[in-house]
C-alpha cells in the first residue's frame, strides 16, 4: 500500500512538473517587435509643477508618440456635481486626433496614479450606492462624448480592480460588472480592456471580463514592510505561465503590458526625494534593462510608465538620459 501511495505521488508530481514547464513556455502572439507607448496623467504633470498643457505638447511632438494610454479623472471633469468640463481632455484628444496618436482612454472611479480612487471633493461623503450611480453617470458622459474620435483604439475601465492598492473603495465586482456593461452598450464596437498587477495577481478575473487584458510590469519597488523589493527571481516564464494559463481559460486572448516601469518607485511621492533616492529603484541601467526585460517578455504592446518623470528630469533636473533614452525607443 505504501509502495503504490509513493508511485501515485510520483506520477502526480511529474505530471505538475510536466504542466508547470509547458505553462512556462513562451506563448503564441508574443513577438521581438514591440509597439511602444507611453501614459499621460494631467495631475501628475501639475503634482510636479510643470505647465500641464506645454508638458504634454512637448511629449507628444518630442518623442514622437504613436500610442497613448490617458485616464479621463473624475474630479477633473465633474469638479461640481452634475457641471461637467471636459475642455481639458477634449483638448488632449484633440492634439492627439491632430497627430494620429492612437488613444486608450481610461474611465471609471479607479484610474492610473497614486490614490488610484480620484473622488471629486463633492462626492466624497456620498454613501456607496450614491457614489456608484454618480461613477456610472461619468462613466457614460465620458463614452458618449468621445465616441466617435477617430483615434479613440479601446476603452479601459477602472485601473487594477482586483488589486487592493490605493485609497479606494472595496471592490464591489457587481459594480464593475455594471461598469463594464454601460461602456459596452455605448459602444459595441471599440474593445475593453482590464488590468492587473502583473506580480501579485493571477489575472483570470479581469481577463474574463476584457477583451484584451493588461498587466502591469515591474522590477524594482519599494515596500513598507520589506524596504526596497527586486523581482530578479521572477524571470520571463513567470510571465509567460500566467498568460499560458489566461489562454487555457480564455482562447486567444490578446495580452499587452499597460504600464512598464520607466520612472522611480521610492518611500514617498517623487517630488519628496532626492535624485539619490530616485535613482535607487530606476537609473538609466535600470531603465534599459526593464525594456530588456519587457522585450524577451515579448508581448505585443507596452506602455511605458513615466514620461512626465522624463521631461520633469530633463528640463528641471539637467538629466535628459532617460527622455533621450525613450526618443529613441518610441521612434522604433
Amino acid at each position: 500500500m505504501r509502495l503504490r501511495k509513493f508511485f501515485i505521488g510520483l506520477v502526480v508530481l511529474a505530471l505538475a512538473g510536466i504542466f508547470v514547464w509547458r505553462m512556462s513556455q513562451r506563448p503564441e502572439g508574443t513577438t521581438d517587435r514591440i509597439a511602444w507607448g507611453i501614459a499621460f496623467s494631467k495631475p501628475f504633470a501639475s503634482e510636479l509643477g510643470l505647465d500641464w498643457k506645454s508638458a504634454y505638447l512637448k511629449i507628444l511632438d518630442g518623442l514622437t508618440v504613436k500610442r497613448m494610454r490617458l485616464p479621463v479623472y473624475w474630479q477633473d471633469v465633474e469638479p461640481v456635481r452634475g457641471k461637467y468640463d471636459f475642455s481639458d481632455y477634449d483638448w488632449m484628444i484633440r492634439q492627439a486626433d491632430q497627430r494620429g496618436v492612437k488613444l486608450t482612454l481610461v474611465v471609471g472611479r479607479k484610474v492610473p496614479r497614486w490614490p488610484e480612487c480620484n473622488i471629486p471633493s463633492w462626492a466624497a461623503d456620498l454613501d456607496e450606492d450614491a457614489q456608484q450611480e454618480r461613477v456610472l453617470r461619468i462613466i457614460a458622459e465620458t463614452v458618449q462624448r468621445y465616441l466617435h474620435v477617430p483615434v479613440l483604439e479601446r476603452w479601459q475601465v477602472e485601473n487594477e480592480p482586483f488589486l487592493g492598492f490605493g485609497r479606494c473603495p472595496r471592490l464591489d465586482v457587481s459594480f464593475l460588472d455594471r461598469e463594464i456593461a454601460l461602456v459596452r452598450s455605448l459602444d459595441p464596437v471599440r474593445p475593453i480592456m482590464m488590468t492587473d498587477s502583473g506580480e501579485l495577481s493571477v489575472w483570470l478575473q479581469p481577463a474574463a471580463r476584457a477583451d484584451i487584458f493588461g498587466t502591469t510590469m515591474y522590477r524594482i519597488i519599494w515596500s513598507k514592510y520589506f524596504g526596497y523589493v527586486r523581482y530578479t527571481l521572477l524571470t520571463p516564464r513567470f510571465f509567460w505561465f500566467k498568460a499560458n494559463l489566461v489562454r487555457l481559460a480564455y482562447p486567444n486572448k490578446p495580452i499587452i503590458v499597460s504600464e512598464l516601469q520607466a520612472e522611480p518607485w521610492g518611500p514617498g511621492p517623487i517630488t519628496s526625494l532626492s535624485l539619490e533616492e530616485q535613482f535607487k529603484s530606476l537609473g538609466l541601467e535600470q531603465f534599459r534593462e526593464n525594456v530588456r526585460y519587457a522585450r524577451e517578455v515579448g508581448f505585443p504592446e507596452a506602455y511605458l510608465w513615466g514620461a512626465e518623470w522624463w521631461l520633469w528630469m530633463k528640463d528641471k533636473h539637467g538629466h535628459p538620459e532617460f527622455w533621450n533614452e525613450a526618443r529613441k525607443l518610441l521612434g522604433e
